[in-house]
């Protein structure tokens, strides 16, 4: 199989910019108006912002120059693979009934299975939905993406060409979740663009289980946006499982605009990953609406997880929950940086967020930045961190009932994570977290699960 793909150096911005410039017509090829109008700004936008860094203040913990060090595979235009779906693993949740949706190297996978939905409802190719649905997707497309703030958005928003859309119209109740196996797969080297565009109508319910995988021992960069649009009245659930190898870069931006009384869920679970960055944004726009986050990374070796979130509360009686937890062991590094900021006319604003912390090992290291900007003064709002080791007196009490040191740990490390698992609206896949978690503390997690292929992470270290 040929692929068709062009090489680039991505030692700097030049390089970026240079592959861009001499494959302009491929990635303007088959993308309607509005997308490839914002293009030029946004090539504005990275050219001026770089590579992200720590000088950057918004990612002041993780310098990300060196990921994009290499020679990679990119993607403008779409690659056939061949996937068994009878051999797929689903993530390995057994009594998770979901519809299953692949993505492969960014792009929405061709020969995905038709999916029994109510009318009116599209779930399929971002690219598809834009030439045959143009007015809808125009409505939403990068409306929440601040391109000049963000070199990732920028980037993104650049050379995006596919991915996943979703569009609920009102009054629609979809039970069954909806599994985005995120493939990640090469015979070299790549860096991947993915763009995703939620829709969920007013009145309507919608939960998606996102499970990103590598599926082939080479280095890959993952640049992935996804935009969400969460109507009155609406609930929606969005829960991400990130399990790559440690030559992976995961790097996630999620932006979120919530209208009156509608109710959002998000969980994200870093198993594992060499360098991930979550970047989460949401905007409450409307009175009563409610957004509660939540996520949980465990890393060793020299991995790194960043999460960095942005809260806005821009109408009155509304409510947001953050709760954080990491836990670190040998050379591994960690940071989470959150934002809060209650508008001026947010009045009744319930806000917390809460980071705890979990060091291993003397060698690991996190950085916290909780942070609150408060500009309503009738509001009630917390923020903390916890950065520690494993409470030494609780590690006494259950050696003292005959249980090893070993097992002891992996106790106390599982119920300090599982705060965060127990929110999970989905009963199977909070079990079968659970289940992953307890394997990946044992250092059981060497195969994505039931995957038929061979990814070891240890013997990419």
């Amino acid at each position: 199989m040929k692929e068709t793909v062009a090489t680039q150096n991505y030692t700097a911005v030049e390089d970026i910019t240079g592959l861009y410039q001499s494959n302009t017509e491929l990635f303007l090829e088959g993308s309607p108006d509005f997308m490839n109008d914002v293009r030029g700004k946004a090539l504005d936008d990275f050219v001026r912002q770089g590579i992200p860094s720590t000088k950057d203040e918004n990612y002041k913990y993780t310098d990300l120059r060196p990921v994009f060090e290499g020679d990679f595979n990119v993607f403008p235009s779409y690659v056939d693979q061949e996937i068994d779906f009878l051999s797929l693993f689903k993530c390995d949740v057994p009594k998770l009934d979901t519809f299953v949706i692949l993505t492969v190297n960014g792009w929405y996978y061709q020969r995905n299975r038709n999916l029994d939905l109510p009318e009116g409802v599209i779930i399929g190719s971002l690219a598809q939905a834009a030439r045959e649905h143009p007015e809808l997707v125009a409505q939403y497309y990068g409306k929440q993406v601040k391109t000049g703030k963000d070199p990732l958005a920028a980037l993104n928003t650049l050379l995006a060409k596919d991915g996943l859309f979703i569009y609920v119209p009102d009054n629609i109740v979809i039970e069954k979740p909806l599994q985005v196996i995120n493939l990640l797969r090469a015979k070299n080297d790549s860096f991947s663009t993915q763009r995703n565009l939620f829709i969920v109508g007013k009145n309507s319910q919608l939960k998606v289980v996102f499970c990103d995988h590598t599926l082939s021992k080479k280095k890959f960069v993952s640049n992935k946006l996804t935009e969400i649009y969460v109507q009155e009245n609406a609930v929606f659930d969005f829960y991400n499982i990130q399990n790559q190898h440690n030559e992976s870069a995961n790097l996630n931006s999620t932006f979120i605009c919530q209208k009156a009384s509608s109710n959002i869920q998000i969980n994200t679970a870093s198993l594992h990953g060499g360098v991930v960055r979550n970047n989460l944004e949401v905007l409450l726009n409307g009175e009563y609406a409610e957004a509660n986050v939540y996520g949980i990374s465990l890393t060793d070796n020299k991995q790194h997880v960043d999460n960095y979130t942005h809260v806005d509360h821009a109408k009155p009686n509304c409510t947001s929950n953050q709760l954080f937890k990491n836990v670190l062991d040998e050379e591994s590094t960690g940071a989470f940086a959150g934002r809060i900021h209650v508008w001026r006319d947010a009045q009744k604003t319930v806000a917390f967020q809460r980071n705890n912390n979990v060091l291993m090992s003397a060698n690991a290291k996190i950085d916290t930045k909780p942070q609150l900007v408060i500009d309503a003064n009738d509001v009630k709002c917390s923020h903390g961190a916890t950065v520690g080791r494993i409470d030494t007196e609780a590690l006494f009490y259950l050696r003292a009932r005959g249980i090893s040191e070993k097992e002891a740990k992996l106790l106390l490390m599982f119920a300090f994570v599982h705060e965060v698992i127990a929110q999970i609206r989905v009963k199977p896949l909070q079990e079968r977290l659970d289940e992953l978690v307890d394997k990946r503390f044992r250092g059981e997690i060497s195969k994505c699960h039931k995957c038929m292929f061979d990814c070891n992470p240890k013997s990419l270290k």
